[in-house]
């Protein structure tokens, strides 16, 4: 069913290039209506959503029991157009930033899929990440309908049925130059792959990072209904106390899978920006190094709160996509 949407301040090719989602794949423009614009294939959990952009409206193909879920995934709740009339003028770097990028919105992904995904993300570029993802879904997740003859929209779950239905599958969507849709494996789907099988996978040293969370999942030691109802602050605190989860990745995963919009993450290209847009020799002479880039973030980003997160956003869009035209 496909259900329509006026809405301001959504653009999906530039979530797509925003480097929070893993999981967005092109759709080739046959599969959806003549005139459209940005069709995509998104997938979370055990939801497969088609969407595109038709003139002013968002479409979005899924059943209607999976609406909700979809509407609140991609947050089409919150007023993004306050959030840009809420920054400074003076501030004329982000300004030109949110402008470039307004169609940015911060997903609601699974938490789990967040934590492995930034794990793999560390010193990887973005093709690669989603290169890395899909292996990990292709080989332990679950095969789901795709949007094409959605039939009822629920799992297959017997073995015969998912492999004669997969072939079946497999050969359609290479017509369609569209992968079979599968969900991002849970903790106990993925605890199945012992480290020699992620090391084949050419995760690197990631990969025992990503086998010990793993075991920590499913021990309960990690546990993922306790980190949902966490607060920023906890939640930072709590991620930070697993093996292979620095900072950075934590407030990944508290940004783009809890939903804390006062997580910033910094990277590389974070910190680039950061020391050339704001860095005041004077002001910050006296700060360590290893603080410096949390306290331009307090005194710049700090103001914008409930929101900081979408400014991140906005500057990492704005440098990778526009300013250096890269995908």
């Amino acid at each position: 069913m496909i259900h329509r949407y006026e809405i301001p301040c959504m653009d999906l090719q530039q979530i797509h290039q925003s480097g929070q989602c893993f999981r967005m794949v092109p759709l080739p423009e046959h599969t959806y209506p003549s005139g459209a614009r940005n069709g995509y294939r998104l997938i979370s959990g055990l939801c497969v959503l088609r969407a595109w952009q038709d003139g002013p409206f968002v479409c979005l193909d899924c059943p209607h029991e999976d609406l909700s879920f979809w509407l609140s995934y991609l947050d089409m709740g919150r007023d993004y157009q306050a959030v840009i009339a809420s920054i400074d003028r003076e501030n004329t770097y982000l300004k030109a930033a949110a402008m470039s990028g307004t169609g940015i919105r911060i997903l609601r992904q699974d938490p789990w899929e967040m934590i492995i995904t930034f794990v793999i993300s560390q010193q990887k570029t973005i093709p690669n990440i989603r290169q890395l993802v899909e292996a990990l879904s292709s080989r332990y997740g679950t095969l789901l309908e795709d949007g094409q003859n959605r039939g009822n929209g629920k799992v297959r779950e017997k073995d015969e049925v998912r492999e004669k239905e997969g072939a079946r599958r497999e050969g359609a969507a290479r017509e369609r130059s569209l992968p079979p849709a599968f969900s991002f494996p849970a903790p106990s789907q993925l605890c199945l792959a012992s480290l020699e099988d992620l090391m084949e996978l050419k995760l690197g040293y990631r990969a025992k990072y990503i086998h010990r969370l793993c075991q920590d999942a499913v021990s309960g030691r990690l546990d993922l209904s306790r980190l949902s109802a966490l607060n920023y602050e906890e939640a930072m605190e709590y991620l930070t106390g697993f093996y292979g989860i620095g900072k950075k990745v934590a407030n990944c995963v508290c940004l783009f899978g809890l939903h804390h919009i006062d997580a910033f993450p910094v990277d590389t290209w974070i910190e680039k920006i950061l020391m050339e847009q704001y860095y005041d020799r004077k002001k910050y002479r006296r700060i360590p190094k290893n603080r410096l880039c949390e306290t331009i973030v307090a005194d710049v980003f700090g103001r914008y709160s409930g929101c900081a997160g979408i400014m991140q956003q906005y500057i990492f869009h704005y440098e990778r996509s526009v300013r250096q035209g890269r995908e």
